[in-house]
C-alpha cells in the first residue's frame, strides 16, 4: 500500500503494526464484497448457459413449427449410378421409372495440326530456326450462336502460344478455353467450351488474312458443319486426313424418358420435368432397364426434428438442474449450492415449460407428448420409445404435423411461454443487467474501500511515527539528564 513508512526509533516494528491495523479494518468488508462479486459471477455466467439453453430450445421448436418441416419430401433410388435427385415440397408423392438415354457434353475441337517452328537460311547458309507465325487479320469465334470477343492478330500475339493466351483472355467469362496439344502430326490450338447442349458446338472464322507470316491465318478455321461426317463410324468423326481439323467432343442435350416420356436438357440438371423433382444426370442407364425414383414424406427428417426438439428440452432441464442444485460433500461439511438455488427465475420457467407440455390439445389421434412415446422420466427428462414414435409418423402424419404446428399447437405455445425470457430486455436480459450492474457497484466499493484503507495508514503511520519521535526524544532528555547526574560532586560520594 503507498503511503507513509514506519521510522522505528524506538525500535518497534510500525510497518507490521499499521499492516495489521489496517487488514483488520479492511477485511470485514473486503469479504461481504468478495462473496458479492464470487456469488454475481457465479449467476451471471449460470443466466448465461440458462439462455443459451433456452435459446436451442427454441430453434428446435421454430424448426417443429415450420409447415415445410412436415411437407418436406424424400427421394429414394433403385440405383445410385446414374443420377441423383431432389423433391422440394411441392412433388407429388409417387414413383417414376427413369431412363438415362444421353449425357448433356460441351463442345471440344482440335484445329488442323500445324508445325510449330520455321526454318529460314541467310545469305551466309547459317540457318535459324523460330516461332512459326502467322498473318494479320482477326479470329470470330463462335459457341453455338454466342460471338466471342474478336480476337485481333498481329505481331504481338501472332505465334501459336500468342493466339492461345489472346483466346483464354477474351474466353475467360464466355467458358471458352484454348491449349496447345502436339501430336504426330504437329502443334494443334484444342479450344473446349463449358457449354453443353446441342447446337453449341464451337466454330473459329477468319478474315483479313494478310499473308505476312510463315503461316497462314486461314488454316486456324474451322466450321463444325464442315467437319467430316461418318457417324456410322464413330461420332463425333474422324478425319482421313490426319492433320485436318476435328472434332473431339459433339455438343449435345441431355436425355432421358419419365415413365416411358421423352425429356431433353441443355445440361445434365433436369428441374422442369417434373413438378417439384430435379434430377442431376451422371451416367447412362442400360437400354430397357430403368430405375425407380420414389418420392415420399421425409418420416426420417420429421423424427429427426423431434428427436432435435427433446434433445433440446433435456439440455435446458439439465442445466437448470445443474444450476439449482445442492451437493453434499460430506458428513461435516456444510452442502455446496449452485449459483441459481432458489431463484425464483428458474423455478417459474421450469413450472411454465413443464404445465405446458402436459396440457392436452386438440381431439385428434395426437393429444398429448405421450401418444408419440414422448414420456416424462423420474429426474424430468423427455424420454423416446422410438417404435411407437415411427409408427405414430407413418401412420398418423396430418395429425402429428397438426400436434406441432399452428398457432395452437405446441411448438407455437412453448415458444410464446419463452419468449419473454429471452426477448430484447426480457426476463433474463433484465437479470444480466442487474447482475452486471451489481458487479459495477462491487468495483465501485472496492475502489473506495481501497482509497479508505490507504487514508486509515497514512494517519496511522503520522501517529505511531510522532509516538516513537516523542519517545526517541525523551530519552534522549532521560540520557542527558543522566549523564548530568553522574558528573555533579556529591554523585560519587557515599
Amino acid at each position: 500500500m503507498a503511503g507513509i513508512s514506519g521510522i522505528g526509533g524506538s525500535g518497534l516494528d510500525i510497518d507490521s503494526i499499521v499492516s495489521k491495523m489496517v487488514a483488520a479494518e479492511k477485511a470485514p468488508k473486503q469479504d461481504q464484497l468478495t462473496a458479492t462479486q464470487s456469488k454475481a459471477t457465479a449467476q451471471l455466467t449460470a443466466v448465461g448457459s440458462l439462455k443459451s439453453a433456452i435459446s436451442d430450445f427454441q430453434t428446435a421448436l421454430t424448426t417443429l413449427n415450420s409447415p415445410t418441416s412436415f411437407q418436406a419430401r424424400a427421394v429414394t433410388l433403385s440405383k445410385s449410378d446414374y443420377l441423383t435427385a431432389t423433391a422440394s415440397p411441392s412433388a407429388s408423392i409417387g414413383s417414376y421409372q427413369v431412363e438415362v438415354t444421353q449425357l448433356a457434353s460441351s463442345s471440344k475441337v482440335a484445329l488442323a495440326a500445324l508445325p510449330a517452328t520455321s526454318t529460314s537460311t541467310s545469305s551466309t547458309g547459317a540457318t535459324t530456326t523460330s516461332p512459326s507465325t502467322f498473318g494479320k487479320g482477326t479470329l470470330s469465334i463462335k459457341i453455338g450462336d454466342t460471338k466471342l470477343s474478336d480476337i485481333q492478330v498481329d505481331a504481338t500475339n501472332n505465334t501459336l502460344s500468342g493466339i492461345r493466351d489472346a483466346i483464354n483472355k477474351a474466353g475467360q467469362s464466355q467458358g471458352l478455353s484454348a491449349n496447345i496439344v502436339n501430336d504426330n502430326s504437329g502443334a494443334r490450338l484444342v479450344l473446349s467450351s463449358t457449354k453443353t447442349g446441342a447446337g453449341n458446338d464451337i466454330s473459329v472464322g477468319v478474315s483479313g488474312d494478310d499473308g505476312s507470316g510463315t503461316l497462314s491465318l486461314t488454316k486456324l478455321a474451322f466450321s463444325p458443319s464442315a467437319a467430316p461426317t461418318d457417324p456410322s463410324v464413330v461420332d463425333p468423326p474422324v478425319p482421313s486426313d490426319p492433320s485436318a481439323a476435328r472434332m473431339l467432343t459433339r455438343a449435345k442435350s441431355a436425355a432421358m424418358t419419365i415413365d416411358g416420356l421423352k425429356v431433353t436438357s441443355d445440361s445434365n440438371t433436369v428441374s422442369n420435368a417434373v413438378g417439384g423433382l430435379s434430377f442431376t444426370l451422371k451416367a447412362t442407364t442400360t437400354a430397357g432397364s430403368p430405375m425407380t425414383v420414389g418420392v415420399s414424406q421425409d418420416e426420417a427428417g420429421v423424427k429427426g426434428n423431434i428427436k432435435g426438439f427433446v434433445d433440446a428440452y433435456n439440455k435446458l432441464m439439465g442445466v437448470i438442474k445443474t444450476q439449482t442444485s445442492v451437493t453434499k460433500v460430506g458428513d461435516n461439511s456444510a452442502p455446496i449450492a449452485a449459483a441459481l438455488v432458489g431463484d425464483a427465475t428458474a423455478r417459474g420457467l421450469t413450472s411454465t415449460i413443464r404445465n405446458e407440455l402436459s396440457t392436452l390439445q386438440g381431439t385428434g389421434s395426437v393429444r398429448a407428448l405421450a401418444d408419440l412415446g414422448i414420456t416424462t422420466q423420474k429426474d424430468g427428462t423427455l424420454a423416446i420409445d422410438d417404435t411407437k414414435l415411427g409408427s405414430m409418423v407413418s401412420s398418423n402424419f396430418s395429425d402429428l404435423a397438426g400436434f406441432f404446428t399452428g398457432d395452437q399447437g405446441i411448438a407455437a405455445r412453448l415458444k410464446g411461454k419463452l419468449d419473454p425470457y429471452t426477448m430484447a430486455n426480457g426476463i433474463l436480459e433484465q437479470r444480466s443487467t442487474s447482475l452486471s450492474n451489481t458487479l459495477k457497484s462491487v468495483d465501485a466499493q472496492t475502489a473506495t474501500l481501497n482509497t479508505r484503507m490507504t487514508a486509515l495508514s497514512d494517519r496511522l503511520y503520522k501517529q505511531y511515527n510522532a509516538m516513537d519521535q516523542l519517545y526517541s526524544s525523551l530519552s534522549s532528555t532521560a540520557s542527558s539528564l543522566s549523564e548530568q547526574l553522574a558528573a555533579m560532586p556529591f554523585a560519587n560520594k557515599s
